[in-house]
């Protein structure tokens, strides 16, 4: 199988699925759409002195954040998989990568970081460059169970499903491909994935669906 010749695999449905998938020219948000991403989320938050982020990927494992409490926490109605083509952190445009995302259905088990107010500000700028550079997600306020059974509203990004870059349930023939060879700025999807599934499991959460995935393809 050569990338060259972007060979059709089975996909969802019976459709045929090309590797690498053509995704256009990628484009980033400026400096005022991404302040004004921010300032549109914020203004959708409900009251309350607490600031919460639900982190369900590599935030995960590397949340640079000012953090006053981290709890296990879970979401009902979305659910964690890889969905979110990726051609620069972890791929290429030749050989795109692929990152996690929440999609709709289901529940995500995560963590969930309280955020100290006196930093929330730089913190948001930096996570809002971190997480929104070409505006994939969706910021939206989810509400969150913590372990210790304490209900609470949780900063997280969303899946955008309207966009190039979506990549959805892909069959097993591409995922494979993907974590054999895509690698970028940050890595390979591969190593990405397992810090993931690892990271998930020093908390005390299994994610099964993540975890065979990289037994049957990587």
């Amino acid at each position: 199988m050569t990338l060259e010749s972007k060979p059709e695999v089975p996909g969802e449905g019976g459709l045929l699925i090309a590797y690498p998938p053509t995704l256009g020219e990628a484009r980033y948000l400026s400096d005022a759409e991404l302040e004004l991403s921010l300032k549109k989320t914020l203004a959708m938050r409900a009251t309350g002195d607490e600031f919460w982020i639900f982190a369900y990927g590599s935030l995960i494992w590397r949340p640079d954040l000012p953090t006053l409490e981290t709890a296990r926490a879970r979401v009902q109605g979305y659910h964690r998989g890889l969905y979110l083509w990726s051609r620069v952190n972890r791929g290429t445009p030749q050989t795109p990568g692929l990152v996690l995302a929440l999609d709709r259905g289901g529940s995500c088990k995560g963590l969930a970081f309280r955020i100290d107010p006196t930093q929330l500000d730089e913190a948001l700028r930096t996570l809002w460059l971190r997480e929104m550079p070409m505006g994939s997600y969706q910021p939206s306020w989810l509400r969150c169970t913590l372990a210790d059974g304490r209900r609470i509203q949780a900063l997280s990004f969303v899946m955008r499903r309207g966009i190039p870059t979506y990549a959805g349930r892909l069959p097993d023939a591409v995922l494979r491909t993907v974590l054999e060879r895509a690698s970028g700025r940050y890595g390979t999807t591969h190593e990405y994935v397992a810090r993931t599934v690892h990271a998930l499991r020093e908390h005390g959460i299994v994610d099964l669906a993540l975890e065979n995935l990289l037994k049957r393809c990587g």
